[in-house]
Parts: structure tokens; C-alpha cells; sequence
């Protein structure tokens, strides 16, 4: 899954629960793409720390915030 389909799949979850938080609707995203797309997030995501090993939800989930919040642009 690219980044560009993440940020929709991301924003489709959303609208379906517009009272979560970034983190719940991550996590809910990631729940729903199933094991293969976990571990793919999972796995980028300790890459781009430099890690070997992690706990596969969360990191998946601190891959899908990463992305989110990297396109979303600097905060103000």
C-alpha cells in the first residue's frame, strides 16, 4: 500500500468515526487491513528507526500516525 493510499484509507476511517483520535483511528485502520498489512507497516516502520524488533500492532499503528502526520505538514 503507497503512502497516497494509506492517507485515504486513513481519511475513509475516519469519517466513519469522526469522534476518535489520530491514534484510535490508526489503530482502527489497522485492525482492518488484516496480518499481511500489519506486519508491511509493521516492519516499515521499525526501518525507518533503525530497529530489528518491535511489537507488530503498535508499530504498525506508529507507522500509519507517522505517515498521516508527515504529509499532513509542520505544525503551526
Amino acid at each position: 500500500m503507497t503512502d497516497e493510499e494509506l492517507i485515504i484509507e486513513f481519511a475513509l476511517t475516519r469519517l466513519d468515526n469522526p469522534s476518535l483520535d489520530l491514534e484510535e483511528v490508526a489503530a482502527l485502520l489497522v485492525r482492518r487491513v488484516g496480518p499481511d498489512r500489519m506486519l508491511d507497516f509493521a516492519a516499515r516502520n521499525l526501518e525507518t528507526r533503525g530497529e530489528l524488533r518491535g511489537a507488530m500492532f503498535e508499530s504498525a499503528v506508529e507507522h500509519v500516525l507517522r505517515v498521516v502526520l508527515t504529509l499532513r505538514g509542520p505544525a503551526d
